[in-house]
């Protein structure tokens, strides 16, 4: 069987959560190296954003960087911005963290207007077992929460590439 690879722009896919400084810069750089490892770097790009201000230009929180580089992601040149009206258009895909942060970006989706390509979810859409649910909020928590949230981004990032790849026509990519 041959592989059917799109030479169109390459997709791209935003994670979004609150401050942009703990979930989604987490599953920024879990997809991004899954994307790299599996050797598909032009065809996926990856970017993270939060529907509030809070932290805008911070890097991300340190504890989701520690526990991040434990399992050999590296956070540290992340910083977090606002979802904007423009990501509509920009991104194939808009990738909430949870339920309210999805509501808050289906709302601002209706200022794009027209020009609003992307496809909303949750990133547990994209997890075998934890479909429909939260990705949770570790920031007032324990190390625990932090251990969590990788292990759930982790499994539906690896769901969410292969999902991608399918739908890019690759077929055997190894990941």
């Amino acid at each position: 069987m041959t592989s059917r690879v799109s030479t169109e722009k390459p997709v791209r896919v935003l994670f979004v959560c609150l401050g942009n400084i703990c979930r989604s810069p987490t599953a920024e750089a879990v997809f991004k190296r899954q994307v790299e490892q599996a050797g598909w770097q032009s065809l996926i790009q990856a970017d993270s954003a939060g529907t509030a201000a809070w932290h805008e230009g911070k890097a991300p929180d340190a504890r989701s960087q520690q526990h991040a580089r434990v399992r050999g992601y590296d956070l540290s040149a992340l910083r977090a911005r606002q979802v904007k009206v423009e990501d509509f258009a920009d991104f194939d895909h808009i990738i909430a963290m949870d339920a309210a942060n999805l509501a808050d970006v289906k709302d601002l989706r209706l200022q794009a207007g027209e020009s609003a390509k992307a496809r909303l979810s949750l990133l547990l859409d994209h997890h075998p077992d934890l479909q429909g649910g939260d990705v949770p909020d570790p920031y007032y928590g324990g190390a625990e929460g932090f251990e969590q949230v990788l292990d759930q981004v982790e499994t539906a990032c690896t769901q969410l590439l292969r999902s991608l790849l399918k739908t890019q026509g690759v077929f055997g990519c190894g990941c």
